[in-house]
């Protein structure tokens, strides 16, 4: 296998320019914070922009855990991986990634300084500075499982081929992680419940709400809900829309992952009759 690695200091904009990379050099597979990426899609290991702390973030993008580099070493051996772009941090920390994936030594190594001006450095830098900013090359909708922190933009990557003429080489997504030091993203307990409140009123069904309760994890929440209902509907068809739409619209609207959705039917009331004009 041809192990490539793109070193640059935090916040320089390794992540931004890795897909550059990789297609510039025909490069299957990149390994970046812990994640196992081909194209748009991870194969496999978990973001370290998940973790709650900076300590937290950099054990996992080194693959300090025996199970995490287990489980990617394993896909690159059965995908049969004939070219890897491992990105870090300095020499030292590319290499310690591919001595925990059983991977050879480094055959090239670049530099963001090679691919990246001086002003496009140091905009990265004030960015991530001033913005808390960081950037994961894959779409936003593929790391939703893995991580916990803000999504802020999915971005479609370009390239010119000529005049006029553009070729897309895939979709990123700017997050801010949780261990930002700009702070936590949180949402209350009561603007979700105003959510969803908002979202199936609009149906054909529901009378009203009534007792609501979120559970917060790592992976995102787990909501109890309990409806008082109007006769003459048929209850399993009407959650299951319900449940659809109320996933839908919360992740679209907070890009808070619901881990489970718990729909209950309280009470059952005749629904008024319309007064005739």
């Amino acid at each position: 296998m041809e192990v490539y690695a793109l070193v640059g200091a935090s916040g320089t904009g390794k992540s931004h320019r890795a897909l550059w990379v990789a297609k510039e050099r025909n490069i299957e597979y990149i390994i970046d914070d812990g994640l196992l990426i081909r194209g748009n899609e991870i194969i496999a290991g978990k973001s370290a922009k998940r973790e709650k702390t900076r300590i937290g973030s950099i054990k996992t993008a080194v693959f300090t855990s025996d199970d995490h580099a287990f489980e990617v070493a394993q896909q690159l051996k059965l995908r049969n991986a004939k070219s890897i772009l491992i990105l870090g941090t300095s020499d030292n920390m590319v290499k310690r990634i591919a001595k925990r994936l059983g991977l050879n030594k480094i055959d090239k190594t670049i530099y963001i300084e090679e691919i990246s001006s001086k002003f496009e450095i140091q905009q990265a830098l004030n960015t991530r500075r001033s913005e808390g900013k960081h950037v994961i090359p894959v779409p936003t909708l593929e790391l939703k499982k893995d991580f916990s922190g803000f999504m802020l933009d999915p971005l479609n990557i370009l390239r010119r081929k000529g005049i006029g003429d553009y070729e897309s080489l895939g979709e990123k997504s700017v997050v801010r992680p949780t261990f930002s030091y700009l702070g936590k993203y949180t949402i209350s307990d009561y603007t979700l419940y105003q959510l969803v409140e908002h979202i199936v009123l609009k149906e054909e069904g529901v009378a009203k709400l009534g007792r609501f309760r979120a559970e917060t994890s790592e992976s995102g929440i787990s909501l109890n809900i309990e409806f008082v209902l109007y006769y003459g509907y048929n209850i399993p068809e009407l959650f299951k829309k319900l449940k659809a739409k109320i996933i839908e619209e919360i992740e679209r609207i907070t890009s808070i992952n619901i881990d489970s959705i718990v729909l209950i039917a309280k009470s059952l009331v005749v629904k008024p009759k319309s007064k005739a004009n």
